[in-house]
């Protein structure tokens, strides 16, 4: 996850990056965040966790559970909060990580952590668990990412 890979993306966020930054430079709070109608965020029905990480399960998974130490195999998509997409794999080799070891971003560590093989969870990442104040290529600094992410498999 640290890397981002197409150049494509990384041109297309570029454009929106005027809509993401906080003009202030203090990392906005997600409760005051006006989402995209597309990316269907509900805060009322999410789970905020003790970080500030929100998460919500679309699909409940079925397979074997996903916990720290657990290789995982992922699609997923991440949009800024104004439904401009930054990145994706949603087709093809999945992505992979071992959950906890620090190979993503921290909403990742924790947001996939709890998940089962065939679910589909929500993840609104605040900055603190995600880029941090900076800039990380594409993605502007204080930037609240979501991402909707499937386990596809473990191992």
């Amino acid at each position: 996850m640290r890397s981002l890979r197409p150049l494509t993306l990384f041109l297309a966020a570029a454009l929106a990056v005027g809509a993401c930054e906080s003009s202030t430079g203090a990392a906005p709070d997600i409760e005051d965040t006006e989402f995209a109608s597309s990316l269907g965020v509900d805060l009322a029905a999410s789970t905020k966790t003790a970080s500030g990480l929100y998460y919500r399960d679309l699909t409940v998974g079925t397979g074997a559970l996903v916990q720290a130490g657990t290789h995982v195999n992922v699609y997923y998509t991440g949009h800024f909060a104004n439904g401009t997409l930054f990145d994706h794999v949603s087709s093809g080799t999945p992505f992979d990580f071992t959950v906890g070891a620090g190979q993503v971003i921290e909403g990742w560590d924790e947001g996939v952590a709890g998940m089962r093989v065939g679910g589909r969870r929500q993840l609104i990442v605040p900055p603190s668990l995600g880029y941090g104040k900076d800039r990380y290529g594409p993605i502007p600094g204080n930037s609240i990412l979501v991402f909707t992410v499937e386990v596809v498999s473990i191992g």
